[in-house]
Parts: C-alpha cells; sequence; structure tokens
C-alpha cells in the first residue's frame, strides 16, 4: 500500500496537471479537491505544503507564464492576452506583470528580462516517475542545420531563442511549419558552471549553406546514426526528468553503447502555440 506522503505527492501532481489542462476555465477549491481526490478541508494546507504557495498563487503563476511566453513570441495584441489571462483590463493586467517581473507587458515584449523572469517565476513542479516510458530505437538520418549557439547562462536560452526565431522570420530558410527544430546541449545545466554552459538551437533547411547574418547564425550538420529516442511531455524546464531516466533506467539494461555526441531534443511543438502541459518534445540519445 503506498504510503500517505506518496498518495498526496500524486493528488498535487493531478491537481497540477488539471490546472495547466483547464487553465481559461474557472478553477473553484471544491472542483481542484475532488480532483486531488481530498478533503476540501485540508486540500490547501496539503498543496501548500508540497508547492510552497497556495492553488489561486499557483494559477496566477501559470497564466502570467503564458502571458510572458505570449508577449516575446507572438504579435497578439496586449489586451487580448490581459484578457485571456483572467484580467478584466490592460492596466490591471500591467500592473500584476509589472509587480511580477519590474516590467511592463511592453517593455517585456520589447526587451524581456528572462534572467529576472526565471526568478520570480520558476514553478514548483514534483516529479512524476510513475509513467512508462516508452523508447525507441531509430536511425536518425543526417540533417542540414541552421544553428545559433547560446553560450552563457541556462536562464538565457530564451534570448537566443528569440534571435533565431527573428533569423528565420527575417529569411524564410528554416520556416518553422515545415522545418524541424532541434536543440544541442553541450552540457548538464545542473552541473556545468553557467558561464560554461552552451546549447545550440537548430531548424532545418534544405541547402548546406546559409548567407552571413547580423544574428551570429551558421550553417552545419546535425550527424546521423542509431539513436534511442523517448518522448518527454510538458514543461520543457523538466525535460531533465526524461533524460535522467533514459540515463538511468533505460541504459543500464538495454545493452547498448553511447556514441560520442550529445543527446539532443527535437521540439514538436512550441511554449507559444499550446500550453506548457501539451508540449511534446522528443529526447535522442545517439548510441554505437
Amino acid at each position: 500500500m503506498k504510503g500517505v506522503s506518496e498518495r498526496h505527492q500524486q493528488s498535487i501532481q493531478r491537481v497540477c496537471e488539471y490546472i495547466q489542462q483547464h487553465l481559461d476555465e474557472e478553477l473553484s477549491a471544491e472542483q481542484l479537491s475532488e480532483v486531488a481526490a481530498c478533503s476540501r478541508f485540508h486540500f490547501h494546507r496539503i498543496f501548500m505544503a508540497f508547492m510552497g504557495l497556495s492553488t489561486t498563487r499557483y494559477i496566477q503563476r501559470v497564466k502570467l507564464r503564458r502571458a510572458s511566453f505570449q508577449l516575446a513570441f507572438e504579435q497578439q495584441k496586449i489586451i487580448d492576452i490581459a484578457i485571456e489571462a483572467g484580467f478584466g483590463s490592460s492596466e490591471a493586467f500591467t500592473r500584476a506583470f509589472k509587480s511580477s517581473f519590474l516590467q511592463t507587458p511592453s517593455q517585456f515584449r520589447t526587451q524581456p528580462d528572462w534572467q529576472h523572469w526565471h526568478s520570480v517565476l520558476q514553478l514548483p513542479m514534483i516529479a512524476k516517475e510513475d509513467y512508462i516510458m516508452d523508447v525507441k530505437i531509430v536511425d536518425f538520418q543526417p540533417r542540414n542545420i541552421a544553428y545559433l549557439s547560446h553560450r552563457g547562462s541556462p536562464q538565457r536560452v530564451l534570448d537566443s531563442a528569440a534571435k533565431f526565431i527573428a533569423w528565420r522570420k527575417q529569411t524564410g530558410l528554416s520556416p518553422v511549419a515545415s522545418s524541424e527544430t532541434y536543440a544541442v546541449p553541450y552540457s548538464d545545466p545542473n552541473t556545468v558552471a553557467p558561464e560554461d554552459f552552451r546549447l545550440d538551437i537548430c531548424g532545418t533547411i534544405q541547402q548546406s549553406q546559409i548567407p552571413d547574418n547580423e544574428f551570429g547564425v551558421i550553417a552545419g550538420t546535425l550527424p546521423g546514426g542509431r539513436c534511442a529516442v523517448a518522448r518527454h511531455y510538458g514543461s520543457h524546464d523538466h525535460i531533465g526528468d526524461t533524460v535522467y531516466r533514459l540515463y538511468r533506467e533505460w541504459l543500464p539494461q538495454s545493452g547498448e553503447e553511447l556514441r560520442d555526441f550529445p543527446c539532443y531534443f527535437h521540439w514538436l511543438n512550441f511554449v507559444h502555440e499550446v500550453d506548457e502541459s501539451e508540449l511534446m518534445t522528443d529526447v535522442y540519445l545517439p548510441l554505437k
């Protein structure tokens, strides 16, 4: 029989997933306690104990997080983003946004301070390892890519992502709708000094060369070869959970050996297009 703590943890995990999947609906305390299968008299204290903040504050954070991505990567009107985030006016949205991020929505759209954003809006998350990880071995074909190397703090990766998106839009050489998007981290952000972190943001291209450009995007190749691939569902912030499971659980019992190339990610959709709970990312582990 599972312990009380484990049951509560799984209950809170269900609630967090439910919130992210029903973000545009009214979410009452009674409704969330039913999702948690927990008495409404104790639910809020249990949620606070595991997550470190109330359900009301958690919901607001998830909504502001989505609004941040919409501001940075979409061209929606601020009033439309405000209403979608549950605010009755752009003024109320601006006050709440500036209170959290020290930038107005307009300032964030123009020059987002992702470093501060990470410091105040990193969502707590309960590790979820009770799902079955489906791992396939595939023969990955080499790709011609255009890529931008991000070097420095992982918390500034979104600055580099915005530059790569701007290059895509300006040149049309790797259109997001018809090209593939990859990320190749050359080190583990949890074990390397921030200044030593490197991640290449890549988009497939038809040609082998691209013109010089102001963004620092260059041409290269994503090598082919055998790979183990597993799908990660949900926030990119927790993709390490799937990566570590591949190394910890799948690799030792597989009999496979690793190739001398980093694991890499294939973004199947994007956070400015879908809610974070709907994100899908394939994690590739290169094999000999």
